[in-house]
């Protein structure tokens, strides 16, 4: 139906239209078109609606075939000859099944059939067909609030349990005229524009209502990075667990703490260009602590606490480059070196820190040059490598890694070192997730640390376990 046809009708109408479905029917026009022209129209006060719902009775995919094959029960009476009668054999033949025996039931209840022997014959002379009657004028008149005027509510009630009729819910609209009613709606504007403002075509313009009340769209402020996600996940977790972050803003490190505080030798492969990078400028730091340095050459070059050293000659200069850190151990070395030598003495502590790291190294899939690195250690008298292991899987089974496995392996600056190693559900297969060990009395005696104080630690990259999640 055309804007124009239906403004046209509903201006012939005197009172309002009390039922958008009936108006469409007299109109012969397709209901849901009309309801969304009528909505469309309302939106600009030309029409006022108000909806409302009708509860109708609505013929089933049965009560079709009931409609025009006639009931069950009427077509078994009618199988049944007026003389002799039929078997219920014959009547299977006949009707099938399942049409004898849901008909025989209304039959021998209304007593219109009785069974002779093999044979069922009939009683009355006539049997009327009142379901079909009545589903017909379920067709015709759609039984307003499941009632039908004359029929009485039981068999409307008999039909519905049969399933031959379902209630049904249909929503229609009552319309009135509206404030701004008009045989032609005039397209409103929805801005003020400049050329408006020029024209003064403003003051003749009519504008949309403007609703200042409302909040508007919601503002897109963007999403986190799968990276910082993760990485908050693991800082909640290891900060559940009672550990303290550890300042990592320094980037740019000297050898001396990145390597040889850490008990690896300077000749060690690590510490090569093409595995490091190193800063041009400034090309070496200014200091380092010099009675720790002094230290650290000592147990390099002729060892201690039980340690036999490397045997070589120590150098500065190597000591002193500045490089991009390779991990964030450097930043542990720091921190248990401050431990050792804050006033009042040793106290234990718990470490973590998640930052960046860097590492000459051929970009691929599984390889980066940059990456994130998260590390945890525990500082206390006495520990061993069960605790070690303990602390793993506490971490472990908190960010949902529970099948874990341990493997020998060898780090220069902890003994003993262990590999560990995950189990992927998906790709049905241990995966390795991080390393770990407890650092070597060369590493720790020099800090100043007591003899007794064990530190153990663990690592793993933030990229791998991302991956795995996204």
């Amino acid at each position: 139906m055309e804007e124009s046809t239906l403004l046209q009708l509903l201006a012939q109408e005197q009172r309002k239209v009390t039922d958008s479905f009936a108006f469409a029917a007299t109109h012969k026009a397709d209901h849901q078109a009309l309801i969304g022209l009528l909505n469309s129209l309302a939106g600009d006060g030309l029409l006022e609606l108000s909806p409302r719902q009708t509860n109708l009775l609505e013929l089933t995919e049965e009560g079709q075939k009931v409609l025009v094959e006639g009931s069950p029960e009427a077509r078994v009476f009618a199988a049944i000859p007026a003389e002799g009668g039929s078997t219920q054999e014959e009547l299977v033949a006949g009707l099938g099944k399942d049409c004898v025996k849901i008909g025989m039931g209304p039959l021998m209840k209304a007593k219109a059939i009785r069974r002779e022997g093999e044979k069922f014959t009939r009683v009355l002379p006539q049997y009327p067909d009142e379901a079909q009657a009545v589903l017909r004028r379920v067709e015709a008149e759609g039984g307003r609030e499941g009632r039908l005027e004359g029929v009485n509510e039981d068999v409307i009630k008999t039909l519905r349990k049969r399933q031959l009729v379902a209630q049904v819910t249909r929503k229609s609209f009552s319309i009135i005229k509206g404030p701004h009613f008009a045989l032609q709606r005039t397209k409103k504007a929805a801005d003020l524009t400049k050329e408006m403002l020029d024209s003064g075509d403003w003051k003749t313009t009519t504008f949309k209502d403007y609703n200042f009340q409302t909040l508007g769209a919601p503002v897109q402020g963007g999403y986190f990075h799968p990276l910082l996600k993760v990485r908050a996940q693991f800082r909640q977790i290891l900060m559940s667990m009672g550990f303290q972050e550890m300042p990592t803003n320094k980037w740019v490190e000297s050898s001396f703490w990145n390597f040889d505080a850490l008990f690896q030798p300077q000749s060690h492969p690590a510490r090569d260009a093409h595995d490091t990078f190193f800063v041009k400028e400034p090309k070496e730091c200014l200091t380092v602590p010099p009675e720790y340095y002094e230290r650290v050459k000592t147990i390099h070059e002729d060892g201690g606490y039980g340690s036999i050293g490397y045997g070589c000659a120590f150098q500065k200069e190597e000591a002193f480059k500045n490089l991009l850190r390779t991990h964030t151990t450097a930043v542990s070395a720091r921190m248990l070196y401050k431990l050792a030598n804050q006033p009042g003495g040793f106290t234990p502590q718990k470490y973590f820190s998640i930052d960046r790291v860097f590492r000459n190294e051929s970009m691929d899939a599984t390889h980066l040059c940059e990456f994130h690195q998260v590390e945890g250690l525990v500082a206390d008298r006495n520990l061993t490598l069960g605790d070690l292991i303990g602390t793993i899987r506490t971490f472990f089974e908190l960010i949902g890694i529970t099948d874990l496995k341990f493997k020998p392996a060898y780090n220069p600056y902890t003994e003993p070192s262990m590999e560990i190693f995950g189990y992927h559900p998906d790709l049905k297969k241990w995966t390795e997730i991080g390393n770990s060990g407890m650092f070597r009395p060369e590493m720790l005696r020099p800090m100043g640390l007591p003899e007794d104080v064990r530190v153990i630690a663990w690592g793993l990259s933030l990229e791998r376990p991302t991956m795995i999640k996204y």
